[in-house]
């Protein structure tokens, strides 16, 4: 096997190995906000076991990537290859965070009764999970078309996140027995904001590998 061969298969169990990463955290936070919606404590201590397979999966690519930095010293396309690996890997491991966090809510609040029927979290978790969907798909077909529909799918989350805060503070105004479980839900709607930055994040990343040009979010 040649150095170019082998050099070209560490490459590509990279992006494989970052695909299945994706994969991984784009079921966790269906998972997540499912177990939420309908209180399922069993399926919420899943998705927070199955963190450290997403953290593991980490680790692994980021010694990947060192390991082809060290025997390589790959030059120009072949080192943004690399560090954008790297950098989706970090917004991926966040986002498995955040689905973690949101199923640390769903114990919290598993002995409640629900303020409110939930309509803007599953929502907001299904164009979250779409824009992560996206962006792995833009990465992995280098398309930034694509990439750059993620972008642009971040405001409608960011305007849903505003719309819910407002509705829950009212909730809270109204009858402070409702202020901890409101609070609980506001911390979910923002942390499916901050999944929807990652997942924008990403499709950035994909259009920096593609074109060598950053594109900063305004």
């Amino acid at each position: 096997m040649t150095t170019r061969h082998a050099y070209d298969q560490g490459l590509e169990m990279l992006r494989k190995e970052i695909i299945l990463m994706g994969e991984l955290v784009a079921r966790a936070i269906g998972d997540a906000v499912t177990s939420l919606a309908q209180k399922d404590v069993e399926l919420a201590r899943k998705v927070m076991e199955g963190d450290d397979a997403i953290d593991a999966l980490e680790v692994s690519i980021e010694d990947r990537c060192m390991l082809l930095i060290a025997k390589q010293q790959p030059m120009a396309r072949d080192l943004r290859i690399i560090s954008t690996g790297l950098k989706i890997t970090t917004d991926l491991e966040r986002m498995g965070d955040h689905a973690y966090d949101i199923a640390k809510v769903t114990l919290l609040l598993a002995n409640e009764p629900l303020i409110k029927p939930l309509i803007d979290i599953p929502r907001m978790a299904q164009m979250v999970e779409k824009m992560l969907n996206q962006a792995m798909e833009a990465y992995t077909n280098m398309d930034i078309t694509l990439a750059e529909q993620v972008c642009l799918a971040d405001d409608e989350v960011d305007q849903l996140q505003r719309q819910m805060f407002r509705e829950l503070l009212t909730f809270m105004l109204e009858d402070p027995k409702k202020i901890g479980q409101a609070t609980q839900l506001i911390l979910v709607g923002r942390f499916l904001e901050r999944f929807a930055d990652h997942a924008t994040n990403i499709a950035e990343w994909v259009i920096y590998l593609v074109t060598g040009q950053r594109l900063r979010k305004k």
